[in-house]
């Protein structure tokens, strides 16, 4: 909500005001915030009248009738999972809070079903082989396997264009040609298509080198083995945020040992772990580079992405972890595939 501040109104203000603010500023509550903009409550125009049922007046102040304890959402969560949350819970509208219940914004449904366009451009790697997948790949590129009912860089590309990215890269090299026939310019899919011819397997980074012109936003890249329904956009506002020159999806990653673990001291067994749990931050395949990251991608070599950030780290520049815990499938294997296929009607259907 671009006005929310006009939502916000003190502990002791009257009922009646109450109902004037919301009638002016059209929606369907106010917040009730102490000076700090500290939340304290939220008030409906049905707690009012619910409250003047039991006996309060219109001069009564706003904390005789207010809800204590609204549903909040916290300002590092993304459009599409507040989105989601709201449609969970049946509610038109939610405060958005900072550190200490600070309110720092309100989303209503309207707004966030308005996709706002972004200038970003997209690359996606789309290069690859799919070795571990030999038996599909043999005579169609990985990208373009069918999950669901459409190629899995379909599903990507669809769910870019309904984010508001319009202007996308595709890296491509292994049966380019079919990519290429199937996607076209990519006015069939609302976007704007170039591609990144690779000569040569030039790993998850060195296609970079293969822009024409520097970008003059940040660009995400991604893999093209993805199945994920991140919120792109978060992932590059709270990149431009954070002033980062370079930012990593990341995932917590489990894996249990199978047997019990021995640890050894000089006068024998010390302990012993019973299949312990070890856990991991992993990159999530997902990135967003600033401009300026480029001129560190050698023309025409191979580059992997964390030789990249490598480089990022010797050259002083900032990087930062965003951190996802929503759906996200990397399709390596034919069980991750097989996943992918039982998973796409309920999570992209």
């Amino acid at each position: 909500m671009k006005d929310w501040q006009q939502v916000l109104i003190g502990p002791m203000v009257p009922l009646r005001d109450a109902l004037e603010k919301i009638d002016k500023a059209g929606t369907r509550m106010v917040l009730v915030v102490d000076e700090t903009r500290r939340l304290l409550g939220s008030l409906s125009d049905g707690d009012i009248r619910r409250g003047l049922l039991r006996g309060l007046t219109l001069v009564d102040p706003v904390t005789s009738a207010m809800h204590v304890g609204p549903t909040t959402a916290d300002a590092s969560e993304g459009r599409q999972a507040i989105l989601a949350r709201m449609r969970k819970l049946g509610v038109y509208q939610m405060p958005i809070v900072g550190p200490g219940d600070v309110v720092v914004g309100m989303e209503t449904v309207d707004d966030l079903l308005t996709t706002p366009a972004r200038g970003n451009p997209v690359v996606i790697m789309a290069g690859g082989r799919g070795i571990r997948l030999a038996e599909l790949t043999h005579e169609t590129p990985k990208p373009m396997l069918k999950v669901g009912s459409r190629p899995l860089l379909e599903t990507i590309v669809s769910n870019l264009a309904l984010q508001g990215f319009s202007k996308i890269h595709l890296a491509v090299n292994y049966k380019a040609e079919q990519i290429e026939r199937h996607f076209g310019d990519g006015s069939a899919f609302d976007v704007e298509i170039s591609y990144l011819r690779e000569e040569r397997p030039m790993g998850t980074a060195g296609a970079l080198s293969l822009l024409t012109k520097v970008p003059e936003q940040p660009l995400i890249v991604t893999n093209a083995d993805l199945l994920t329904r991140e919120d792109f956009g978060h992932m590059v506002d709270r990149h431009v945020e954070a002033k980062a020159h370079g930012t990593m999806a990341v995932r917590n990653y489990e894996m249990q040992v199978p047997f019990g673990v021995v640890r050894e001291g000089e006068g024998g067994i010390e302990a012993i772990e019973e299949k312990p749990v070890q856990r991991f931050v992993v990159s999530a395949g997902m990135y967003v580079l600033s401009p300026q990251v480029l001129e560190l991608i050698p023309q025409q070599q191979p580059v992997d992405m964390p030789t990249l950030f490598e480089l990022m780290l010797r050259q002083g520049m900032q990087t930062r972890c965003h951190h996802i815990d929503g759906y996200w499938l990397d399709i390596g294997r034919m069980a991750d595939y097989e996943r992918a296929n039982l998973d796409f009607a309920e999570i992209f259907g």
